[in-house]
């Protein structure tokens, strides 16, 4: 089979693995937002994840880019690589799902396949999405047109594991349509893939990998909050753990991002629609949520113990991305910091050399200064590789000044205190 590739949303996950298949195919890479169509047919691409050389070549080979659907109509296969957040009630928004559902499923035809990469609930291609595919386009499931999914694992800012070098779950609605979905995928990706049972299974292995990680981390982040009542330093107890073969050393932090932040939620939407109410993932998720909260009020009282008059002070916030070294913002729990500092009567500022200052003003109601003074208290919040060189010692307004390292980045004689 030939194929043709539709590739639905140009974002973190839809634009690398656009670039991958145009290598091999020609591909129509389809995204609602017509200022990131401009910025990217003139080779800016404002995530960082493509070099602008790899943009601008495969623009010149198989990638055609575009805000209309229409321009998609003669592809076989369409993989949709839409976001998928959730609400403020902390509930599934599957609302990006199914506007770009609805859109493939007015071109699809005879034989097309549909895959999904973007992170649902198991069970939500096939109830959910495949009903409004065989409405839209008054076809049949499995017998005119079939489905696959293959979750993405895209980790934005990670120049080393990349599409080509991460093992790529695969799935597909029948065993002819697995084969195709599985060897499709084998084309641009060295590292080989695994093919799930099902698209149930595949869609569960993603709830499950990232789940995973935030209890982890929620783990760590409950021993810092008691380790700081204790006055014992966390990373020094980390540290000595580590020293067992099987010890798993996680970082304690502010959780946020597109994933770990948000995937628990999926995975336990569905368990509460089938009358079972996780005790566990929730949990982990309670205490990672107050992170940000506890990180606030314990550079306040670190400041009051240094004889540091709170009303007015100045507080520098250093990053606001959700991680190091690139300007994803989704999810980042820094303005809740930021939110309570300011709650707390001290005069916070922002500083990412990474992140948008209109993008974050935009979304957070916060300006980014440009410029660094002197601070009574300082928040390493991210470990942004560009910090490593500042001189922090410059940033303090007296010799009482805070230095809170929360990510444990700089050296230990340099930091009052450590998350």
């Amino acid at each position: 089979m030939k194929h043709k590739i539709g590739i639905i949303g140009l974002g973190y996950v839809g634009l690398p693995l656009s670039i991958a298949f145009s290598k091999k195919y020609e591909v129509i890479g389809i995204d609602n937002d017509r200022k990131r169509i401009k910025q990217l047919t003139n080779f800016i691409d404002h995530t960082n994840e493509v070099k602008k050389e790899d943009l601008r070549n495969s623009i010149k080979r198989n990638l055609k880019l575009s805000f209309s659907y229409d321009d998609a109509k003669d592809c076989n296969i369409y993989i949709i690589t839409v976001p998928t957040p959730i609400t403020k009630n902390k509930k599934p928004d599957l609302s990006f799902l199914l506007s770009a559902t609805k859109s493939v499923g007015k071109l699809i035809k005879q034989n097309d396949i549909v895959i999904y990469e973007s992170t649902v609930y198991p069970g939500c291609t096939e109830e959910v999405c495949v009903p409004v595919l065989e409405k839209t386009s008054g076809l049949k499931y499995n017998k005119h047109f079939s489905c696959g999914y293959s979750p993405e694992r895209i980790n934005p800012g990670d120049k080393i594991n990349k599409i080509n070098t991460i093992v790529k779950v695969t799935s597909g609605s029948s065993k002819k349509t697995a084969s195709i979905v599985n060897d499709l995928y084998l084309t641009i990706v060295d590292a080989g893939t695994h093919l799930a049972s099902s698209i149930k299974i595949a869609e569960a292995s993603k709830a499950i990998e990232n789940a995973q990680r935030d209890l982890n981390i929620s783990f760590v982040n409950e021993l810092a909050i008691i380790f700081d009542k204790m006055n014992i330093d966390t990373t020094e107890v980390l540290e000595a753990a580590s020293t067992k073969w099987n010890f798993l050393n996680f970082k304690p932090g502010l959780v946020g991002g597109h994933c770990i932040s948000v995937d628990p939620y999926y995975l336990t939407y569905a368990s509460e629609s089938l009358g079972y109410s996780p005790e566990v993932i929730l949990s982990g998720r309670r205490v990672n949520d107050q992170m940000g909260d506890f990180v606030a009020k314990k550079l306040v009282r670190l400041m009051r113990r240094a004889g540091i008059k709170i009303k007015d002070s100045k507080v520098l916030i250093l990053g606001i991305t959700y991680k190091e070294d690139c300007p994803d913002t989704r999810n980042t729990k820094i303005p809740e910091v930021h939110k309570k500092l300011k709650s707390l009567g001290v005069d916070a500022s922002v500083y990412d050399p990474n992140a948008s200052s209109d993008a974050v003003y935009k979304k957070f109601n916060i300006r980014m200064i440009d410029k660094l003074k002197k601070y009574d208290g300082v928040i390493l919040a991210v470990s942004h590789s560009q910090f490593r060189k500042l001189d922090i010692d410059s940033l303090k307004k007296h010799k009482d000044s805070i230095i809170f390292d929360i990510k444990s980045f700089l050296k230990k004689q340099k930091v009052n205190t450590r998350l």
